[in-house]
Formats: structure tokens, sequence, C-alpha cells
């Protein structure tokens, strides 16, 4: 989960990111998928920004595999964390901001589950491509359905969820181009809307946490979404719980 906007997740939130980022199969998929997007079109060496860094594992990750990293967050205990990581190129910021970054000196842009945070999505978007060169790219994911927004995304600080036209008319409105999207997550999306259906007729959580699961099941939907990334290459994929893609300048 990438922390923006002014409904940032809260400091207990980010603890749990920081004990879950490296093993659960909900961080590692969403990794594994940014790094098939940045294989395809951005390989390294090349100079990489993640908006919204949360608990920084994935930034680590980036700049082992020999990308040179920037990050923003609007939190600065992730901050202070990406700091203690190692991580010198991590800034406390507002994406709704100008980006502290010199105009035209990054290769690609990372926005993984950001967007729905921010009020002016469209503004963000503007902000990363002008620290973009003219062949940059933006990679990004945002969870998908608004039928499916609950306490869950109220908690996560979200302020909405997509539908694929939504994302292409805030795109569109930036002045930036979508160069693919797709739904991402499908195996995960039965499960998600009965258990958020009962949480829309339960009691209000104050907190949304990541469902605990064993060993073996965190293993197997790892496997699950690898498998869903070979088939969505060659197939697309029809439905999923977040959508994914790459927008041009």
């Amino acid at each position: 989960m990438a922390i923006a906007g002014p409904n940032s997740v809260e400091t207990a939130h980010l603890d749990e990111l920081i004990e879950l980022e490296s093993t659960y199969w909900w961080h590692v998929a969403k990794r594994e998928l940014a790094d098939q997007l940045l294989g395809i079109h951005c390989p390294a060496p090349a100079n990489l920004v993640e908006g919204g860094i949360g608990a920084a594992g994935n930034l680590c990750h980036w700049q082992a595999q020999g990308y040179v990293v920037s990050g923003l967050d609007i939190m600065p205990q992730s901050v202070a964390r990406a700091q203690e990581l190692g991580l010198k190129s991590v800034q406390h910021h507002d994406l709704m901001q100008p980006w502290p970054l010199e105009s035209t000196s990054q290769d690609v842009a990372i926005l993984l589950d950001v967007l729905e945070h921010v009020a002016e999505p469209e503004l963000v978007l503007r902000n990363a491509a002008k620290v973009l060169r003219e062949s940059g790219l933006i990679i990004f994911t945002v969870p998908a359905y608004p039928q499916l927004y609950c306490d869950w995304d109220k908690c996560l600080g979200h302020f909405r969820r997509y539908t694929l036209d939504m994302i292409r008319m805030q795109v569109e409105s930036a002045g930036l181009t979508l160069t693919s999207v797709r739904h991402w997550n499908s195996f995960s999306l039965p499960a998600a809307m009965v258990t958020r259906t009962c949480r829309r007729w339960s009691q209000t959580h104050d907190r949304a946490e990541f469902p605990r699961v064993s060993p073996w099941l965190n293993r197997g939907l790892i496997s699950l979404a690898r498998v869903e990334s070979l088939v969505a290459e060659y197939l697309g994929m029809p439905c999923g719980l977040s959508l994914v893609g790459v927008i041009s300048k």
C-alpha cells in the first residue's frame, strides 16, 4: 500500500506494512506486477521515482535491481523508515504540490495504490509527468469497482474506487495518454465481494487490517497471481479487484 494524500493511513497501519510488506501475498504479488511492467517498459538502469513509498520496501527492492531511486511521501514516518533502510533520496512531500525533483529527470514514476488517496488525482498525474523525460512513463495501480467502496476504504483514506472510464477520464484530463490498462487480482475478487458486503451490514470498523492467512495459503495466492500475470499477458483479464496500467506523456 502506497501512502499519499490528505487522509493518510494511520501510523498503526504503517507498522503493519513494515511487518508484512516483504512476505504477504498482496504486497509480493503487486511488487512482482510492477517488476513485470518495469521489465517491459523501463528496465534498469533508469531513474525511478515512487510517489507514496509506504514502508519503503518496494523502493529498496528497485534500488537493488539497479534503478536510481527517489521517493516522496506525505507521512514523515514513511520517510524516516526509508532513511533507516539507507534510502537517501526520499522526501516528505504532498504529491498534489509540484514534485521537488528536477524537470525531465526521471524515466519512470510509480504510483501503486496512490491515486485513490488524493482529492485531485489529475494534479498528481500532472506533477508526476513534469519530472519525467519525454519518453517517461507512469506505472499505476488503483482499486476497482466503486460498488465495493465501504468502511475498509474509508479507514485506508480512499476517496474513491475506480472504473476503467474513470481512470481514462482522469488521465486525459491531466493531458496524458493511457497507454494500457487492465484488471488485476481476479482470483481474490469473489472473496472481496463477500467480505465488503458483510462489512456494510456489520458495525463500522475503525481500522483496515490485512486478513491473516496461513503460510501455505499465502504461497498459493502468490502462485495464483503469477499464473494470472502469465494469462493476462496474452489474453487480458476481464475482471479483478484492481486496475493496473501505464501512462505516457
